[in-house]
């Protein structure tokens, strides 16, 4: 006997809606925290303290005073920042050498090339940039990071301090750079592995692009459609019947 349109298309939707299930539910779960949640306390905006910017009345020399005395010979300029190290001014520089991109901090004082960031005033950075006095938990010092790593994608190498908080925040400090880049507490490590199953981008979590969420998503269109053409055959087919 054989098998009519309707008996393909409830197959089809079944099927589909096995395979793609768990990821739609993937979908929905992380929607609901995205959208039921403070994107500032994922940010750890209500942790983070402005340290007092420095005073108008500061003294500072020209970048004309250092730019041609650094360790490698400057071609161009990429970016030249000034900013406060535990209240003292320093210029963060970066810059082209040829066609590598350096980093230097000047101590904008006195216009000398000063060493990067050390433990002790990364350690004292963090604390002037949290709000409360937590303790130190960890520190730890990053020459490099993976893909799935909370501090991917930033300024390299950096310190990490972890604070013995409710929170469990973690804060980065640029060594080369001289500046807090980064809070990473419970709530952003919990957003970043829903991101990953709502991006379904497995290898760095931040491609939206990919191929596989592409697939899926045009699946799901087809469990969609199939399930509205379902509805329409068994509706007529029962219209029929009666």
């Amino acid at each position: 006997m054989a098998k009519s349109r309707h008996y393909y298309i409830r197959k089809t939707h079944r099927y589909l809606g096995l395979v793609l299930g768990i990821q739609f539910l993937m979908w929905t779960i992380s929607g609901l925290y995205f959208s039921w949640s403070d994107i500032d306390e994922i940010h750890g905006d209500f942790q983070h303290r402005h340290p007092p910017h420095l005073t108008s009345n500061v003294k500072l020399v020209s970048p004309d005073s250092f730019l041609q005395k650094l360790e490698f010979p400057l071609d161009s300029i990429h970016t030249l920042q000034l900013v406060s190290v535990l209240g003292k001014p320093v210029y963060s520089l970066q810059y082209y050498a040829g066609s590598a991109l350096k980093r230097a901090l000047v101590d904008a004082g006195t216009g000398q090339e000063r060493d990067w960031i050390s433990r002790e005033e990364a350690i004292g950075m963090a604390a002037e940039s949290f709000i409360g006095d937590p303790k130190v938990k960890r520190v730890e010092f990053l020459m490099n990071t993976d893909r799935h790593h909370e501090y991917r994608e930033k300024p390299l190498p950096a310190w990490a301090i972890s604070f013995d908080h409710p929170t469990n925040t973690t804060v980065y400090v640029s060594s080369e750079i001289g500046k807090v880049e980064s809070f990473r507490n419970d709530k952003w490590r919990l957003f970043d592995f829903l991101w990953m199953g709502h991006t379904m981008d497995y290898k760095g979590r931040d491609d939206f692009n990919n191929w596989l969420l592409r697939i899926f998503s045009a699946f799901g269109l087809v469990t969609i459609l199939s399930g509205f053409v379902l509805f329409w055959v068994t509706r007529r087919r029962r219209r029929r019947e009666w």
